[in-house]
């Protein structure tokens, strides 16, 4: 549930990244966290536990506009991948704004990918939520590793509210920022709604859109508005870019 603080002219939106144990959801906050300019994050925070943690801490991103003429804080959670901590992982799922699953491309993740995905919809529903109205990002991570499944397969298996989705390799943060600016961006819209606020519609545009399908990871390199103004630092130059979104329907 979003907060606001009318001293600071601030409200504070909460997004979630979950998904399988080592999917690689740390890695991606602490690839955001160490790109981040200093002036616009709070500290990092960690909840340790024996075989993982959760992690969290909140930025100011620069270019997502105002709602009420506050403007938008994100505050970013991982949730411990492992089974047994369940209560964890639906414990920091409350009053969430908006989530990203991170899934393991490997074909032998499969099953571990689909488990946390209904893991997920039922701790959404604990909550009295459904995850079909929540916005929603999927990342397909890892995907410059051996024996992978296919985007195509993991769609079909995974993807079954038709959220926006993006390739990435995390720990070299390919398709990382595309992952984030597009929940934050989804999480907007979904506040300016909610709250019956008008929005530009400069930034409609800027929503994720839906492509025919989803371009490999291998494709070559295109540039546009949404690269104009970076949050992050870039990744290393490669020749391998994020997937474009498919729009939630």
């Amino acid at each position: 549930m979003v907060m606001f603080n009318y001293s600071t002219r601030e409200l504070t939106a909460k997004v979630v990244y979950y998904g399988p144990g080592l999917c690689g959801k740390t890695t991606n906050l602490q690839y955001v966290y160490d790109n981040l300019p200093g002036s616009v994050k709070g500290k990092m925070l960690s909840l340790a536990t024996k075989t993982d943690r959760t992690l969290f801490f909140d930025f100011l991103p620069i270019d997502l506009g105002e709602i009420r003429g506050m403007k938008t804080r994100i505050q970013l959670y991982t949730v411990p991948g492992q089974v047994f901590y369940n209560e964890t992982r639906r414990l920091v799922l409350k009053g969430a704004d908006g989530v990203v699953f991170v899934a393991d491309s490997q074909k032998q993740m499969m099953e571990a990918n689909l488990d946390s995905f209904r893991n997920l919809d039922e701790n959404v529903r604990a909550h009295g939520i459904k995850l079909s109205e929540l916005p929603l990002v999927i990342q397909f991570n890892k995907r410059d590793l051996p024996n992978l499944a296919s985007i195509e397969d993991l769609n079909a298996t995974l993807n079954k509210y038709n959220a926006p989705f993006y390739e990435s390799i995390a720990t070299t943060g390919i398709g990382v920022q595309d992952t984030l600016k597009a929940v934050t961006k989804l999480v907007l819209l979904h506040l300016t709604r909610k709250y019956d606020v008008r929005r530009p519609a400069a930034q409609a545009a800027e929503a994720p859109q839906s492509p025919a399908r989803a371009p490999s990871i291998a494709a070559a390199p295109t540039r546009g508005a949404a690269d104009s103004s970076p949050w992050l630092r870039s990744p290393p130059r490669r020749s391998r870019q994020a997937a474009s979104p498919r729009s939630r329907k």
